[in-house]
């Protein structure tokens, strides 16, 4: 599995089509995105293992900026990261992105730095 990570609007999608030379449809069909937003439906060890699956697998960072007041805000955020640590872990290959910009974090890529 690759697993691509990074902020909001970063660029995540787009660099992943580009590198494997995707088209929207193709990476539909290939990949799943927006997997911290499943959090609450699911425990990250649980969901984890459902997403080991898959062949790309793209999640928002959601630990920066401003700790959140409300406490199920909190969790949520936590769990999220939990399920990062747990796909990071699992996947053959972890690429971050950040400004469009790839950095290779484990695996064997061509196209990103590492």
């Amino acid at each position: 599995m690759i697993f691509i990570t990074g902020p909001l609007y970063a660029g995540k999608r787009a660099y992943i089509r580009s590198a494997l030379g995707l088209s929207g449809e193709e990476l539909a069909r290939r990949a799943v995105w927006d997997v911290q937003e499943r959090v609450p439906d699911e425990t990250p060890e649980t969901l984890a293992e459902e997403l080991a699956e898959k062949e790309i697998v793209i999640a928002t960072e959601l630990g920066g900026g401003v700790v959140p007041v409300d406490a199920r805000q909190r969790a949520q955020r936590e769990a999220a990261g939990r399920l990062a640590c747990l796909l990071a872990e699992r996947a053959d290959t972890v690429i971050r992105v950040c400004c469009g910009l790839p950095q290779l974090l484990k695996g064997d890529w061509p196209c990103a730095s590492g």
